[in-house]
């Protein structure tokens, strides 16, 4: 597993952008995957918002995926899985890295086609406690002409990463600006933050 880790941290380093094939198994993507429809199948996700606390906002014209906290309390076995690998590499991120990190929280997302995310930056105007942003991707056989990818601006480029089953991207939450292009297909991941404090 240390390798995976070691690569996202690399890539992180060399291009502000962590990007990881294998972060997470095959077996986790696809239990994960089928978690987060049969939560909403059970009508369990809700609009995703923006902002925080009193300040959350839906609106349709920024952002219309909808969401599904993971829960340690929730007693689910692949949640668990997934929280085990996230204290694995968080442990790893502060032993080598030294970012002091002390907690983290992660949705599910669902896409449905036609929906997006406009450009916008993880860490609250408010609360600078999300360090680090981790975009776990669920999706397989995904194809070019599904769209939906993640589009990430750098200073003098734009980088496009395809949402497919395995990859991980990691980046500093207050530091990139980024969206989530419009997609044709169902688009699925968990995606959380690294915090401090």
């Amino acid at each position: 597993m240390n390798a995976s880790f070691e690569t996202l941290i690399t890539t992180y380093i060399n291009d502000k952008v962590g990007i990881a094939q294998d972060f997470l198994s095959v077996d986790l993507c696809h239990n994960l995957r089928d978690n987060l429809l049969s939560f909403n199948d059970g009508h369990l996700l809700l609009q995703a918002g923006v902002g925080n606390d009193g300040k959350m906002l839906h609106d349709n014209l920024i952002r219309n995926d909808k969401i599904y906290w993971l829960d340690k309390t929730h007693n689910n076995a692949f949640e668990a899985e997934f929280f085990d690998t996230m204290d694995e590499f968080v442990a790893y991120l502060n032993e080598n890295c030294f970012t002091n990190i002390k907690s983290y929280e992660f949705h599910y997302s669902l896409y449905e086609a036609g929906s997006f995310y406009r450009s916008h930056l993880d860490q609250f105007e408010d609360d600078t406690k999300r360090q680090f942003s981790m975009m776990n991707y669920l999706n397989a056989d995904w194809q070019t002409k599904d769209g939906g990818e993640l589009l990430i601006h750098h200073d003098h480029h734009n980088q496009s990463i395809a949402p497919t089953q395995g990859k991980t991207v990691f980046f500093k939450s207050d530091e990139l600006l980024h969206e989530v292009l419009p997609t044709n297909e169902r688009r699925m991941s968990v995606t959380g933050w690294l915090k401090r404090g």
